[in-house]
């Protein structure tokens, strides 16, 4: 159940025009992104094979004998749906009928090709003939769960620590503040190069992304920890937490009950600024090739692609800045608004 002034700080927020509706196109762009396979694959989305239908997207893997053709690899179905033209059999591919992954280079050389209607690469291809607007697509979606995987993991690692520093204090606050001050001096950058230097290439690009994630965590936590232990240290000298104690409240009530309700209203305000900086920093990893493993999509590794060809193929450069600008603009107009909403300097009792 909301409190009150939860209320009103969430109505001040949509009042807010410029944030209430970047974080509206955001959540819708998270939403579309979720069912990418139904816009961006190359799959089709329902086929008619002899009055039998087939749903390829999330379906099994059909190979080309299953539609009458002669070979047991997959099938292609933009070259299926050509096929089928005079006869009764269909099928329908989605708005952009191409891989992130796949090679498309209809000359036999692969290369950069500009935007194409008649190919459907509606942003051109890359320097190895693979779907621009694919690949962005792919990579957008690949930053947003990286960095709100990466915000809950700095989250639950700095309020966990930040709290017990705050609220038991003494010799195990003085311990670990000692320990946070040595492990936020270590180069996050080398450590970067160090660990992926080592990591063999057979490792699956899931288990690659999970490590990325897992050092940039490890060297992400320790800022929240302190803003956690200051508010904290504030809230555990209030007068409710001194009567939930004479009443016999434990210590893990007292601060999952009491002190933690209180104090993530003001560390939501760090959450769209936490979303950027790992949403930058993964696109920086990637520009400098320490990031996302190959061939995974992703803004960096197209960034890095068109600065390259920047004079012959200007639209991969064009196309994979403008998305990143787009996305860290809408982020941040939610960050400035929840931080605008959620001071409390407007919502003091003595107003």
């Amino acid at each position: 159940m909301l409190t009150p002034q939860t209320l009103k700080k969430l109505r001040r927020f949509r009042a807010i025009k410029r944030g209430y509706y970047s974080f509206l196109i955001l959540a819708g762009l998270l939403v579309i992104v979720t069912m990418g396979e139904l816009l961006v694959s190359d799959r089709a989305l329902i086929v008619s094979y002899e009055g039998e239908l087939f749903f390829p997207t999330y379906g099994e893997f059909h190979p080309g004998s299953d539609f009458g053709l002669d070979y047991e690899y997959e099938v292609n179905y933009r070259d299926l749906g050509r096929s089928f033209k005079g006869s009764d059999n269909w099928l329908i591919m989605p708005p952009v009928p191409y891989s992130p992954l796949e090679n498309h280079a209809p000359s036999g050389i692969f290369k950069p090709a500009g935007p194409s209607l008649a190919e459907q690469h509606y942003l051109g291809t890359d320097t190895t003939s693979r779907d621009i607007l694919a690949r962005l697509f792919y990579g957008t979606r690949i930053a947003l769960y990286f960095s709100l995987a990466f915000m809950v993991c700095v989250y639950g690692i700095g309020i966990a620590i930040g709290c017990a520093m705050g609220y038991f204090g003494g010799v195990f606050d003085l311990i670990f503040q000692r320990l946070i001050e040595i492990w936020s001096n270590i180069p996050f950058l080398y450590m970067v190069i160090i660990v992926f230097s080592v990591i063999p290439a057979t490792f699956s690009v899931p288990v690659r992304i999970t490590i990325l994630l897992t050092v940039m965590v490890l060297f992400s936590w320790t800022s929240m920890t302190y803003y956690m232990r200051t508010e904290t240290y504030k809230e555990k000298t209030r007068d409710y937490i001194a009567s939930a104690r004479i009443i016999g409240a434990s210590n893990t009530r007292i601060i999952l009950r009491h002190i933690l309700p209180n104090v993530l209203s003001t560390l939501v305000t760090f959450v769209p600024f936490t979303i950027v900086s790992a949403i930058t920093a993964i696109t920086a990893l990637d520009f400098l090739g320490f990031g996302l493993p190959p061939p995974t999509p992703s803004l960096g590794e197209l960034l890095k692609q068109g600065t390259a060809n920047l004079r012959t193929a200007p639209w991969i450069v064009t196309s994979a800045f403008g998305t990143l600008v787009i996305l860290l603009t809408l982020v941040t107009f939610i960050g400035e608004a929840v931080r605008e909403s959620f001071d409390p300097k407007k919502f003091t009792i003595y107003r």
